[in-house]
């Protein structure tokens, strides 16, 4: 809120990852929207992650509650994907936005076929069910030259950047930007 308030406008959504104990209290979708509400925040700016676990512990009451979150305008992405043990059939009931591809096939891709053929497997599927792929765990500009050719392309990791406090984050990603842009 403090961005949009300072006329800094950040390109994409901010992630916010989803607890299995928050999917379990079937008052998730409205405590999260009377927060945002009160923040003067909308959703369409905000992307729930929720592992393939969290999704299997109760894959029916999930579906229900993100079906919910996603009438309430937020984007649902599936985090860590590759690593849990998710069905392919509750996958396509599954109302999400984005698979994110699981760092332990995007590390070790230029040189294992196997990963390779896993990345390459997640984002042709994805394609075809109509998601988005994020690449996590990203150090190499090889690896974002081959996931580029696999055809994923959006990513995250430290060749783009590391974790870093809100406020650095403001001052060297927005206000450059602003100022490279023209914007104040």
């Amino acid at each position: 809120r403090q961005w949009q308030d300072s006329g800094l406008f950040c390109q994409g959504r901010i992630a916010i990852n989803v607890s299995a104990r928050q999917l379990d209290d079937p008052d998730f979708p409205g405590l999260i929207s009377r927060v945002l509400e009160e923040a003067g925040v909308p959703s369409s700016c905000l992307e729930l992650e929720l592992t393939e676990s969290v999704l299997m512990t109760d894959p029916q009451q999930v579906i229900s509650i993100l079906t919910e979150l996603k009438e309430l305008g937020f984007a649902l992405a599936i985090d860590d994907f590759g690593t849990g043990y998710s069905s392919l059939a509750y996958l396509k009931r599954f109302p999400v936005d984005t698979l994110k591809i699981d760092q332990t096939f995007v590390r070790e891709m230029l040189v294992e076929q196997n990963d390779r053929a896993i990345v390459a497997t997640i984002v042709a599927m994805a394609q075809q069910l109509g998601l988005t792929t994020v690449a996590e765990g990203v150090e190499f500009e090889e690896q974002q030259q081959m996931l580029q050719e696999l055809g994923c392309v959006l990513a995250q990791g430290f060749l783009f950047s590391r974790p870093e406090p809100a406020d650095e984050f403001t001052r060297k990603r927005l206000i450059q930007r602003n100022q490279l842009e023209g914007n104040h």
